[in-house]
């Protein structure tokens, strides 16, 4: 079959780009053949698929994703596609992978009223509505199940199009057999030593994942921990607003961007702690991960997939509403608690137990069987 796949930006370390280069080989390994478009381009597509690289005009964000839209149903309209699959929003989509969280509900949340009379709300807004709109057709692969309900509410959006699906960590997180020896020689390279306590924090957006509530967080810490405490930073985004903030905390010597990188899982053994006090997270898949690498975690309880460590017993939430005072607290109680080991057997039987490895090979699945209805 004939796959059209859509999406605003690629880059190499996106969560949500990771998820679709997975779904794209997997329906590519079946035999279906693999069209992307897509406005924004960093790295390097499988030289199996036909890329096709729009450039949208417009001076804003928000114009550009709504003419790339227009671009791409001009394209559909000329070239035919059994199913035509966005990991963004946008009219004309047969399946939609929803890595985002309820735009209309957060600007709500979050937004005066005259925002919601501005071009940059009616566009995205708009985007949003032909997906969820109870006439489209679109189906839904639901990431974060706790989202289905605000779609729901804004869009009247009806059940039966939403396919909730199960975590996809990639099986190379799973901690292998040589775990210690992995994270001896990760700590000797970056020269910590024994008794170092390495904190990681993992995202490409620093501010959406709490980057700067982690490095209040490290400033708070008594002083004998301090000293033995460093915070590792792997992502691709803007450095330099946190290494102010960082220098302006102090902290600097304590705190190490390493950029985006494509061993994430030698981090994950050598780390003591994984932080993530993200402000909003609509899944938070390094959760996961963190828990089958045997991590202990320190997770916002906003994230979609907190409820995975609260159910391992592999470490412990923030709760909601936030306040720094709480997390500082809770973060000092994982860096010296007895219950370390524990945490960490906790969360290696959980992740042999339960099904995080499936999203990808499912939502191929269902793509797979709404574009052999279209074939009908």
């Amino acid at each position: 079959m004939r796959l059209a796949f859509c999406l605003f930006y690629f880059f190499p370390y996106g969560g949500q780009q990771r998820d679709f280069l997975k779904i794209a080989e997997i329906c590519r390994s079946r035999g279906h053949s693999i069209h992307v478009f897509v406005m924004d381009v960093q790295g390097e597509f499988p030289p199996e698929y036909e890329v096709v690289h729009l450039r949208p005009r417009g001076f804003s964000n928000h114009r550009r994703c709504r003419d790339f839209a227009r671009q791409v149903q001009a394209q559909l309209e000329q070239r035919r596609f059994d199913a035509v699959i966005g990991f963004s929003k946008m009219p004309g989509l047969d399946v939609y992978y929803a890595a985002d969280t309820c735009y209309r509900e957060k600007v709500l949340a979050t937004r005066p009223f005259l925002y919601r009379l501005g071009d940059r709300y009616r566009t995205y807004a708009a985007m949003e509505q032909a997906v969820f709109d109870p006439g489209a057709k679109t189906e839904i692969l639901l990431i974060a199940e706790q989202e289905k309900a605000k779609f729901i509410r804004h869009y009247g959006t009806g059940e039966e199009r939403f396919h909730v699906l199960p975590p996809g960590i990639s099986r190379d997180r799973v901690a292998p057999a040589n775990a210690a020896d992995i994270r001896r020689a990760l700590r000797l390279e970056l020269g910590l030593a024994d008794d170092d306590l390495m904190l990681l924090l993992v995202g490409s957006a620093f501010r959406t994942k709490g980057l700067d509530r982690a490095m209040l967080a490290v400033r708070a810490l008594p002083r004998e921990l301090a000293g033995r405490t460093r915070l590792f930073i792997l992502g691709q985004d803007k450095q330099a607003p946190f290494e102010r903030l960082a220098r302006r905390l102090g902290i600097e010597r304590q705190v190490c961007f390493l950029g985006g990188r494509s061993d994430v899982p030698r981090f994950l053994l050598g780390a003591d702690l994984l932080v993530h006090p993200a402000y909003l997270e609509n899944t938070g898949t390094v959760l996961v991960e963190a828990l089958a690498a045997g991590l202990p975690v320190l997770a916002s309880s906003v994230c979609g997939y907190a409820g995975h460590i609260e159910k391992a017993g592999g470490g412990l939430l923030i709760p909601e509403p936030f306040a720094q005072e709480t997390m500082n607290e809770l973060l000092v109680r994982m860096l010296v608690s007895p219950e370390r080991p524990a945490w960490r057997r906790n969360a290696l039987a959980y992740a042999a137990a339960a099904d995080i490895f499936s999203l990808h090979e499912r939502a191929a699945g269902i793509i797979e069987a709404v574009a052999a209805r279209a074939r009908t």
